[in-house]
C-alpha cells in the first residue's frame, strides 16, 4: 500500500518498511530530493533504534545475559503497521517476542509526517511500555540527493551551519582498541569534500549550538534540516562516490573505541522509566527557487 501526502508545493510517498520515505517530489520542478538507495549505499532514510551503529563488541549484557542487533538496531528491518490520515502518515512498532531476544525491553515506537506548505514535519514518540528503565539510543539517517540536477557537482554543494561556532568532533580509528578522541573545529560552511568524509569515515559533532543546517549549491541553500534538542550531528557519504550526502541528528552513538562495556553508561544514552514517553522530531525545508532563503 502506497502511504502519500501531498499539498501545492510538496508530494510526500511512505512506506510501512522501516516506516521510511520513499519520495519526496519538490512539485516546482519534479526533482526526487530522496536518494533512492541505487548507488553504493543500499540505504535511504533509516531510523535508528535502539541503537546507532552497534556495540564495540558487537553485543552487549543486560542482567547478565547477553544480546546482539544488526547495526542501527530494530526499525530500518522491521515492517511497520501504517496509518493513513487526510493530514498525516503515521507508523506504529510494538515490542514482540521476536525484538525481546535482540531487545529485552517493551516498547512502542510511533513516527508521524505531516506536510505544512514547504516542509515535511517527522515527529517521533517512544514509550517504555515495561515494566523496567529501559536505556536506548535514538538517531536519524536520511540521505539526499547530491547532486540533484544534471551538469551540478557533488563539490559545488555546502552544508551551512545557524551559527558560526565552534565544536568539537568525535576522532575515530578502523581499529577500535585505539581510544578515540575530539577536536575543536570551527563550523559555519562546509563545502562536501570526499576526501575528507572517507577520511574520517564519518564526520561526527558535538558541543555545538545550531539546531539547523542548510544544504547550499554555490551558496543558495536547496534544504534546510532542523534538529532542535539532538546533541550529535553525523555528515557520511559512502566511500565508494555516490550522489547523496546524509546529514543524520543524533541522540548517542556507536561505540568508537572499546572504553565503555556498559550498554547504560554509553555516551548520550536516554534512559526511560516505565510508562516515560521521548518525544522529538525533525524537519525537512525544501526552498523554492523564487522563494530563496
Amino acid at each position: 500500500m502506497a502511504y502519500l501526502l501531498e499539498n501545492d508545493i510538496l508530494k510526500l510517498e511512505c512506506t510501512e518498511q522501516g516506516g521510511e520515505m520513499l519520495h519526496l517530489t519538490n512539485k516546482e520542478d519534479g526533482i526526487e530530493i530522496i536518494y533512492q538507495g541505487d548507488e553504493a549505499w543500499s540505504g535511504s532514510n533509516p531510523s535508528l533504534f535502539p541503537i546507532i551503529g552497534s556495540t564495540y563488541n558487537k553485543t552487549y549484557e543486560i542482567a547478565g545475559k547477553q544480546y546482539s542487533m544488526k547495526n542501527h538496531g530494530l526499525i530500518r528491518y522491521a515492517r511497520l503497521k501504517g496509518e493513513q490520515g487526510d493530514d498525516h502518515i503515521s507508523f506504529i512498532y510494538e515490542s514482540d517476542e521476536e525484538t525481546r531476544k535482540q531487545y529485552p525491553f517493551d516498547f512502542s515506537y510511533k513516527i508521524t509526517y505531516r506536510l505544512e506548505n514547504n516542509q515535511v514535519k517527522i515527529d517521533y514518540r517512544i514509550e517504555n511500555t515495561g515494566k523496567e528503565d529501559m536505556p536506548f539510543s535514538f538517531g536519524l539517517h536520511p540521505a539526499f540527493r547530491v547532486p540533484q540536477k544534471q551538469g551540478e557537482m557533488f563539490e559545488e554543494y555546502s552544508i551551512h551551519f545557524e551559527n558560526d561556532e565552534n565544536a568539537n568532533q568525535i576522532i575515530f580509528h578502523d581499529d577500535l582498541s585505539i581510544p578515540s578522541h575530539t577536536q575543536s573545529v570551527h563550523l559555519n560552511n562546509w563545502q562536501l569534500n570526499r576526501d575528507e568524509i572517507k577520511r574520517f569515515a564519518t564526520i561526527v559533532l558535538k558541543d555545538f549550538s545550531s539546531t539547523y543546517v542548510d544544504l547550499e549549491y554555490k551558496n543558495v541553500p536547496k534544504i534546510r534540516i532542523s534538529f532542535p534538542g539532538f546533541p550529535f550531528l553525523a555528515i557520511w557519504s559512502h566511500p565508494s562516490p555516490s550522489n547523496f550526502i546524509c546529514i543524520e541528528p543524533w541522540f548517542g552513538h556507536a561505540d568508537f573505541d572499546q572504553s565503555c562495556s556498559d550498554f547504560y553508561q554509553r555516551e548520550g544514552t536516554i534512559i526511560l522509566q516505565p510508562h516515560e514517553v521521548f518525544k522529538t522530531g525533525y524537519t525537512i525545508t525544501i526552498f523554492q527557487n523564487k522563494e530563496g532563503k
